[in-house]
């Protein structure tokens, strides 16, 4: 790109081919008129002797800092903000820096262009040439590349299966949880639909994950719902595209969180490519401000998913939810039976929770701390409710797993789940920024207990009224309580037999029935560079 600034070395006052350049003292604003006047929203100023970064008193870093989206301060009383945190502007003295600034672009040259800025030319010049262009896509990198969906042909069997949600926030557990409800033979578990929640431990763009699990295990006909972004009562009442982060912001971004999850520990490239995409696309109808070009391919919302559902389903008492993640998007449904993996119910003062990335609130759950409001509507509901909390959970462990894997995975799906299980464990001894990864083993225990052999498993169950704490503070939300007295009663599964549980898993996982009908993305690769032949798509 031309730039007049780079090729010649004499040239001091920053001149550019695009733009007119100044250089002029600017800062980022921090804070808020009155100036010098500091609150405890202000970590520079308040309760310090000297200011951090020496900045100075009545600048503008020396005011009120906003603190969300609804803070009292900066709305004005017409309803609009009057807040300019994270503006640039000039300034002088300690509190700003000297910087070369772009202060208008040039007009073209060209005057025979339509284009009125000489920076649109030489864009779309370098744009447009020929060398280091992209060349590949699916439809040009494999010669016979097609999209297929693998729709699972249930005419031949006996159904009758119990009527099954999955709702997950797609953790590496959730997604060992749904390699085996697949497997479950669906005259007894009838897996309905998935939803996946966005507040927990993945972001939204990893539905793509399941939808490509879904195409491995040949189940492309079973609905994805896409819950909402924000927990309960964080959402902007008049524009729910934005709201406050105060609990997803507990789960780190990496080292177990955010990148891991969204990659699948770096496995999810090894699953086969799924048509079926979450998308942008959408429509007047479903409340968009306009229509978009192909419409018809819009993810669903989980709330569409579940009364397109309940519409095929003769009675809505007869679904039975299982829940491996935070309670957001079951807290707007309504279900009779509702497993949760999840929740604390400490015994003594040792007996701690996992949101170990805040230190100040030791009893919570992550599943309930991510949506406190959520997980106090549904367990204070009266609904039938088990619940399988962290103490259990915490009796998986990775090796015994591993070594029932290790004597069979013959299947896919056996396989892609021992590699995944191993990396886990890798990491977990490895790694001690990953030593809260082992938490993740124990979200299997839902789908075992829903869909295992109760002989085996041996399961103890015991009643407890419970409330949870969701007041607002971090330091205690989340948190369960036992209250005898106005309690809301639940189930609580207190112990299973292990080794039934590591058996019922593993087997499951290598039984030929109900297996993947395509591995993996290398044996899709192949077949997509090998002439079609006449098989359907239709599967037994």
């Amino acid at each position: 790109m031309r730039n007049s600034g780079n090729s010649n070395k004499n040239n001091n006052k920053g001149e550019n081919d695009f733009a007119e350049m100044e250089y002029m003292n600017i800062t980022i604003v921090t804070s808020n008129e009155p100036y010098g006047i500091p609150d405890s929203s202000n970590p520079f100023f308040y309760k310090k002797r000297t200011p951090k970064f020496n900045l100075t008193l009545g600048g503008v870093h020396s005011g009120h800092v906003q603190r969300g989206l609804r803070d009292p301060i900066c709305i004005s009383r017409s309803g609009k903000g009057n807040c300019k945190d994270g503006y640039t502007k000039e300034t002088f003295g300690p509190d700003s820096v000297r910087v070369l600034v772009a202060t208008r672009a040039k007009p073209s040259k060209n005057f025979n262009s339509e284009l009125d800025r000489e920076f649109y030319d030489d864009f779309l010049e370098v744009l447009n040439r020929p060398g280091e262009t992209g060349r590949f896509n699916f439809s040009t990198q494999f010669l016979y590349y097609r999209e297929e969906l693998f729709i699972a042909n249930l005419s031949n069997t006996q159904l009758g299966g119990k009527p099954v949600i999955f709702d997950m926030d797609m953790s590496a557990g959730d997604f060992l949880s749904l390699f085996y409800l697949l497997k479950v033979p669906v005259e007894i578990i009838d897996l309905k639909a998935v939803i996946v929640s966005p507040t927990g431990w993945a972001n939204a763009a990893t539905i793509d994950v399941v939808y490509d699990l879904l195409h491995m295990m040949g189940r492309d006909d079973i609905p994805i719902g896409l819950g909402d972004m924000f927990a309960l009562n964080q959402s902007e009442p008049g524009f729910p595209s934005a709201g406050d982060c105060k609990y997803a912001k507990a789960v780190p971004q990496g080292c177990g969180g955010f990148l891991d999850s969204d990659t699948l520990y770096g496995l999810a490239r090894d699953l086969p490519r799924s048509p079926r995409r979450n998308t942008a696309e959408n429509s007047v109808a479903n409340g968009a401000p306009r229509d978009t070009d192909r419409t018809e391919i819009r993810q669903p919302l989980a709330l569409e998913v579940w009364q397109n559902l309940t519409k095929s389903v003769n009675e809505v008492s007869k679904i039975t939810v299982l829940t491996n993640g935070p309670l957001t998007s079951l807290a707007k449904i309504i279900s009779s039976e509702v497993y949760i993996v999840g929740g604390h119910i400490s015994r003594e003062k040792s007996d701690k929770g996992n949101v170990f990335t805040v230190p100040s609130n030791a009893y919570a759950e992550f599943n309930m701390f991510l949506d406190p409001l959520a997980a106090k509507t549904i367990l204070e509901s009266g609904l039938n409710i088990i619940l399988i909390p962290l103490a259990t959970q915490r009796k998986f462990s990775f090796q015994p797993m591993l070594n029932k894997l290790y004597s069979s995975a013959k299947t896919p799906e056996a396989r892609f789940v021992k590699r995944l299980l191993a990396r886990l464990q890798a990491l977990h001894q490895n790694h001690r920024r990953y030593t809260h990864i082992d938490m993740f083993l124990g979200e299997i225990l839902g789908a075992v207990f829903l869909g295992g052999d109760h002989a085996s498993l041996k399961p103890k169950l015991r009643v407890e009224h419970i409330k949870v704490i969701a007041e607002g503070d971090e330091s205690k939300d989340g948190q369960i309580l036992i209250d005898k007295l106005r309690g809301k009663q639940i189930k609580i599964l207190e112990r299973v037999d292990l080794r039934g549980c590591y058996v019922s898993f593993a087997s499951r996982l290598d039984d030929k029935k109900q297996s993947a009908v395509i591995g993996s993305f290398e044996e899709q690769g192949k077949k997509w560079n090998t002439p079609p032949s006449s098989e359907t798509s239709m599967l037994d």
